[in-house]
């Protein structure tokens, strides 16, 4: 059986993940700072009281994993906080970067000892943190901390290909969750779905690549 585990699991995309993969037989860890009533529903393991945004989540992480092996972590966690040029909040943009950037890094280095060879990494990502597609300015923070993501993630791709374990940096395309303010283009569902399919089919070879969920290979 498969194990998984997903940040960032009690709503929106990550919900969906922990739903499809339970129903795939997965076994899903699902990690969040509160869980909800869907999510208890699941009949999955849910681990609550875990703020990927805190440096003293990877401490729980390791302490709470120490002994369970992990085929797919998928780091989903992340917030979005809209903002302009003209109306730059400093302590906004830390948060950002403290939970879509550096708490992915948190959580892939505290597992790390618990993915074996052949396991395989999901960092899911935006294309707001693509420096070439950037057409329309503005969302400082939340742009430059998907980019450092996306750094990260090559850098990841990189360090642990030695190891056996790929990693994918993953782009769910505009979906309609509490984050867009319900204004995407397509289901959490249907982003679940193709993420899934992407992580199935990531190889070695494929490490390290910026994929939107529907197969496009998206621009740094």
């Amino acid at each position: 059986m498969t194990t998984s585990l997903i940040t960032g699991s009690n709503r929106g995309i990550g919900f969906e993940l922990a739903k499809q993969l339970k129903a795939q037989n997965h076994r899903v860890l699902a990690v969040c700072r509160a869980s909800s009533s869907e999510l208890d529903a699941l009949g999955v393991t849910v681990e609550t009281g875990i703020d990927v945004g805190s440096d003293s989540a990877g401490r729980t992480l390791m302490e709470r994993f120490s002994t369970t092996p992990i085929d797919w972590l998928i780091a989903n966690a992340g917030i979005l906080l809209p903002d302009s040029l003209e109306h730059l909040a400093f302590d906004q943009i830390r948060s950002q970067f403290e939970v879509n950037a550096l708490g992915a890094l948190r959580t892939v280095q505290a597992l790390l000892p618990q993915l074996k060879s052949g396991a395989k990494i999901a960092l899911i990502t935006s294309r707001m943190g693509s420096i070439a597609d950037n057409s329309s300015g503005n969302y400082y923070g939340y742009r430059m901390s998907k980019a450092a993501l996306n750094a990260a993630g090559m850098s990841l791709a990189r360090d642990l290909k030695p190891r056996g374990i790929a990693v994918a940096i993953l782009h769910p395309g505009y979906v309609r969750t509490d984050m867009t303010g319900k204004q995407g283009g397509i289901l959490p569902s249907e982003a679940a779905a193709q993420l899934i399919e992407r992580i199935a089919a990531l190889t070695l070879d494929t490490s390290g690549s910026f994929w939107h969920a529907n197969g496009e290979i998206l621009p740094w």
